[in-house]
């Protein structure tokens, strides 16, 4: 069993954080899950360029307002109650409105999972899918 509270992670080294955002990994691969589980903050008026190449990501948008667009596709708003899932090959951006109370907190599952700080298993297989 894994029992850990937000605060403690965030008071770790599992804290990872940008000029556009700030990750807390609550469940990395180190933990032994075929899965890893962050809670994520997109800071307001930021936009942020993001690519994991062999990544499952499922996103569920918990409060604050943006829109994700895929690089090459479309662009849908993101509000609370909002969950996207992205493939192996989902380019896009994220972005976090302006405004007070407009940064978005989610709380993001990648397969396979993040293995530490930035760094992504991209050779890895869906241990979940497999």
């Amino acid at each position: 069993m894994i029992v850990r509270t937000l605060e403690e992670c965030r008071n770790s080294e599992r804290r990872v954080a940008s000029e556009t955002w700030e990750s807390v990994r609550m469940l990395l691969k180190d933990d032994k899950m075929a899965f890893s589980f962050h809670i994520t903050t997109i800071y307001e008026g930021t936009e942020t360029h993001i690519h994991y190449k062999n990544h499952l990501e499922s996103v569920y948008c918990m409060s604050g307002e943006g829109e994700i667009e895929v690089v090459g596709g479309e662009t849908y708003p993101i509000k609370p109650g909002t969950l996207y899932i992205l493939d192996k090959h989902d380019e896009h951006y994220l972005r976090a409105y302006s405004g007070e109370g407009k940064e978005m907190v989610m709380a993001c599952v990648f397969n396979p999972p993040i293995t530490g700080n930035e760094v992504h298993d991209e050779n890895g297989v869906y241990p979940l899918v497999d």
